[in-house]
């Protein structure tokens, strides 16, 4: 098996908390394994494009998960050799909610300062 070209890390928040990780728990047991894969892929396939991962610009991508019955996005940026996940969610409609993307930013930004 190849090496792994990035390595994936939970963004943690001031209190501890891992979204992405307890958004993941909420999900079924089958989304969480395609979503896994997804994110396996880009692991060690990075850089990787359409259809499965999306530039987003200012730092952000978007892991493209299609499950049984809708569609799921983790937005994650790229710090060194890290794969930050930020934020994850349902999609609903054609175009990616600003409500989430600015949340996925101000998360990088956040985890910026901490490191």
């Amino acid at each position: 098996m190849a090496a792994k070209r990035i390595e994936v890390l939970f963004f943690a928040g001031e209190n501890g908390a891992e979204p992405v990780r307890d958004w993941l728990k909420s999900l079924s047991k089958a989304d969480r394994i395609r979503i896994g894969e997804n994110i396996r892929e880009i692991e060690f396939e990075w850089p990787i494009g359409m259809p499965l991962c999306r530039p987003l610009g200012q730092g952000l991508y978007e892991v493209r998960s299609r499950l049984k019955d809708r569609i799921a996005r983790v937005l994650f940026g790229i710090e060194g050799n890290d794969m930050v996940l930020l934020h994850g969610f349902i999609k609903k409609s054609q175009t990616t909610p600003k409500g989430d993307l600015e949340l996925a930013r101000k998360r990088l930004q956040l985890y910026r300062r901490q490191v």
